[in-house]
């Protein structure tokens, strides 16, 4: 126990203000990403949240999100459980409508986030995405009004506990990684795949990846790591690791306190909140070696260094890092690194404006396909077989980075009131130009 402690409060040393260092009373083994994108049709169809306080009908296809308001403490749950949570325009526009409802009302002192079924959210709606395609770009507006709404989650004024119970991908964690509270279970399941099909971690990664310690978000985003919920809570990650039998308990007691106070809200959780124990082969037992491998500063370097380290050890984790770079998307790759590496040295607001350019771009296929290819073998044809192109990393030169970071005119760019130029809820895609 002393070992978790250890590690846990070595981690918090590098976390940012937007992921509170709760008290701990309160990375892997190499994942098929294939099969965490397509195997969740059969995780769940009974729709069932997580101790919902008050029973509601969940089947309803229309109500992608689901509101209960108890006391001041307002209620949220994601219900798509049957496509796993997946982020949709719907779901994006009520959710953003809600918070600012939920901000400016000062009947609500603390919002509870959480999903039906066993799924928190395995991300954006990849389906939906490749349905669009390039024929059009009416993607553009909940790519807009995901980071927008991702921009205010990270600011929002008031505590939000989010309970990550299941699989939290993507788009999903970029819903609550900000919030003041987030709770993990032993089902929870913790993971960043985009680098592999051709995409990019986004939703603030740049942002909140490089202020883990040292290279661990690198490790990261790079491989798709799944990270166990014990992983994810001595990481930092979450703030508390909670039993899932427990999960009712902390609803109601939230409920009954009926406060905003942020160390009433903490000492609540507290008291159901347990130190859990790592697996032997964790990643955190490797935090040298992840150190040693990723803070190299190229992909190149990085495979390299892996490389050299497997013919000196026989150990299974070196070789399932090596496998998911081979696998990945050479573009995924260098794009998710880059976006990654300069993160550490831009703000929020300026890392959500580069990532809304190269999902723009990757959806725009401005220099390759790759995302649709990766959306391909991975979800749509399932054959696990892409066609990655540029195929090698030399392929993926700076100057094609380039073309995908640049920023675009001034009227284009994602508005945020970061700099006080727009009102706090200003900057809405209904009222921007690019529309």
């Amino acid at each position: 126990m002393r070992i978790v402690q250890k590690i846990r409060r070595s981690f918090l040393l590098r976390l940012p203000s937007y992921l509170p260092n709760c008290s701990v009373r309160g990375l892997f083994g190499q994942v098929n990403f294939t099969v965490m994108m397509t195997s969740g049709d059969n995780i769940n169809r009974d729709g069932g949240s997580v101790g919902a306080l008050v029973q509601k009908d969940t089947s309803s296809e229309e109500q992608v999100v689901i509101v209960e308001k108890l006391k001041s403490v307002s209620m949220l749950t994601l219900n798509r459980p049957k496509v796993l949570n997946s982020i949709n325009l719907p779901l994006v526009s009520r959710v953003a409508e809600l918070y600012e409802e939920w901000e400016k009302d000062e009947h609500v002192k603390c919002i509870l986030t959480k999903a039906a079924g066993r799924v928190f959210s395995a991300g954006g709606d990849l389906r939906m995405f490749y349905s669009i395609g390039k024929r059009d770009e009416s993607w553009k507006e909940v790519v807009y009004k995901k980071y927008w709404l991702d921009y205010h989650i990270h600011t929002f004024k008031k505590p939000i506990v989010a309970f990550w119970h299941g699989l939290v991908m993507g788009g999903g964690a970029g819903l609550t990684v900000a919030c003041k509270f987030r709770i993990a279970t032993e089902k929870t399941i913790f993971s960043l795949p985009e680098a592999a099909i051709g995409y990019h971690t986004d939703c603030a990664a740049s942002y909140y990846l490089p202020r883990l310690k040292g290279h661990f978000g690198t490790y990261l985003a790079i491989t798709g790591a799944r990270l166990t919920g014990a992983e994810v809570f001595v990481s930092g990650l979450a703030t508390h690791f909670v039993p899932s039998q427990s999960l009712l308990d902390v609803e109601k007691r939230l409920v009954a306190l009926d406060t905003g106070d942020v160390n009433a809200i903490k000492s609540t959780i507290d008291e159901f909140s347990i130190i859990p124990e790592l697996d032997q082969q964790s990643v955190l037992n490797r935090l040298d070696l992840v150190e040693k491998i990723f803070s190299k500063d190229s992909i190149e370097e990085i495979t390299a260094v892996l490389l050299a380290e497997m013919e000196d050890a026989h150990d299974e984790w070196l070789k399932d890092a090596a496998k998911a770079l081979k696998r990945s998307s050479p573009l995924g790759l260098k794009q998710t690194f880059r976006s990654v590496s300069e993160g550490r040295n831009r703000t929020l607001a300026d890392c959500l404006r580069v990532e809304y350019r190269v999902t723009l771009n990757a959806l725009r296929a401005t220099i390759s396909n790759d995302f649709y290819e990766g959306m391909r073998a991975t979800v749509i044809e399932k054959d696990n077989s892409p066609t990655w192109n540029p195929a090698t990393l030399p392929e993926v030169t700076s100057e094609k980075l380039d073309l995908v970071f640049q920023p675009f005119k001034e009227e284009d760019e994602l508005q945020l009131p970061a700099e006080g130029k727009i009102p706090r809820w200003g900057g809405k895609y209904e009222h921007s130009q690019i529309r």
